[in-house]
């Protein structure tokens, strides 16, 4: 690769700052909900995306859409869009298109559908998690075709839906209907996570495992309470055992912050629908988040034993049930897709960190399958909060290290 192709890429993106407003406004206002949170899809922002790639010139687009009867259209888009470079051996980058809801309006200072600019700063439902992506993907796609530089990495370029409900529509429904479009070798690339300063690369995932327990007492009326056996009080003595599963299982990894697993109580389901009925069934989730190496049958079992252990001294029934349950994931460090991220890193003057999260990635899914991925960008984390935010000059910077990857820079 010639230093001046380079130059010349990483020169054109300086220039793009206003395009990043310009398409994150764009992007924002398709309000791209999955109907699990009663939206529409994310087939507009999808048609949006194409459009402009198609206007660049990139004619190898392939579609692996997944049927869902919930939204008008019948299917929830997921396409590749392919950037050929002199090698075969391809940079792939993942960025979803589906957001949150904005939640509670009153929080917000801007209407979160129509981007509001503050200097660097870009605020709207969806600018950082996941468009500060998908913007660093289409300058990229841009830069490279109009400055005409064909890049060393072949670059794909996905564009998925539904990560923010599972990805069961998404990603995961890619992998399972087209194995074949994912070579094991590859290089993969997730900028759905990161630092502020940039420094972090996510190699590694806890477990994740929920459990549902539902306790069942009798019911009765709150006037004579001796006459039932108050499921609600029982499950709150359940929680408070389960707690304690930290200490059954203190082992500690320091490339997680936090470096122990955790168990931490969430949801609980309504009972009764009056103040005046003591509760005869209680419904409440415990979310766990373990380190690699701790046993996931085992979390089970400890918390079914130490769940009956309070039933039986409650005089209540106890069922504990996992409702999601996933293993660990790892890349190694010397992975060529790790090493060639922290080189040009290095090129830009980060000195980057390895490390690992409880939070779950798309990057998970591809692990599973064999392919090293790393999870990379520069962000603000204000992702699913009220007045979410990203930076003008983030997503260039960020679009630059994505640019010294395909041109396979070495420091």
């Amino acid at each position: 690769m010639a230093n001046a192709e380079l130059s010349t890429i990483l020169d054109y993106l300086d220039g793009l700052s206003g395009s990043v407003e310009t398409i994150q406004s764009r992007l924002t206002a398709c309000q791209a909900v999955g109907p699990e949170n009663g939206g529409l899809g994310e087939a507009k922002k999808a048609a949006l995306i194409e459009k402009w790639l198609k206007a660049m010139g990139i004619a190898d687009i392939v579609h692996c859409d997944a049927p869902d009867e919930r939204v008008r259209e019948g299917l929830r888009p997921n396409f590749i869009a392919t950037i050929p470079g002199r090698s075969k051996r391809a940079l792939w980058i993942f960025g979803h298109m589906d957001v949150v809801p904005a939640g509670d309006r009153a929080l917000w200072k801007t209407d979160p559908w129509t981007v509001v600019r503050d200097g660097d700063t870009l605020y709207g439902r969806g600018v950082e998690d996941n468009q500060q992506a998908l913007v660093g993907m289409l300058l990229l796609a841009q830069a490279l075709l109009h400055c005409k530089i064909v890049p060393e990495h072949t670059v794909k370029l996905v564009f998925m839906s539904d990560e923010e409900c599972g990805s069961e529509k998404g990603l995961a429904y890619m992998l399972e209907e087209r194995p074949d479009l994912f070579p094991k070798d590859d290089l993969y690339l997730v900028p759905d996570g990161g630092l502020p300063d940039g420094t972090g690369i996510e190699v590694a995932e806890k477990a994740v495992l929920w459990l549902k327990c539902t306790v069942k007492g009798v019911q009765c009326h709150a006037s004579t309470p001796q006459k039932g056996v108050n499921a609600l009080v029982a499950a709150s003595d359940i929680i408070l055992s389960l707690t304690g599963l930290a200490k059954d299982f203190s082992q500690s990894d320091p490339l997680f912050d936090p470096p122990k697993s955790t168990f931490v109580p969430t949801r609980h389901l309504e009972n009764v629908p009056g103040i005046n009925i003591v509760p005869g069934t209680d419904v409440f989730f415990l979310d766990c988040r373990l380190v690699p190496g701790v046993d996931r049958t085992a979390v089970i079992a400890k918390a079914r034993e130490r769940a009956r252990s309070v039933a039986k001294r409650r005089s209540v029934d106890v069922e504990i049930e996992p409702i999601l349950n996933q293993s660990a994931t790892q890349t190694p460090a010397d992975a060529p897709v790790a090493t060639l991220l922290a080189a040009c890193l290095a090129k830009a003057s980060v000195k980057a960190k390895f490390m690992g999260i409880g939070g779950a990635t798309v990057a998970a899914m591809l692990r599973r399958r064999g392919m090293p991925a790393v999870v990379w960008s520069t962000i603000a984390s204000s992702c699913h909060e009220p007045n979410e935010h990203s930076s003008i000059q983030a997503a260039i910077d960020d679009t630059k290290v994505f640019a010294l990857m395909a041109m396979r820079a070495k420091p």
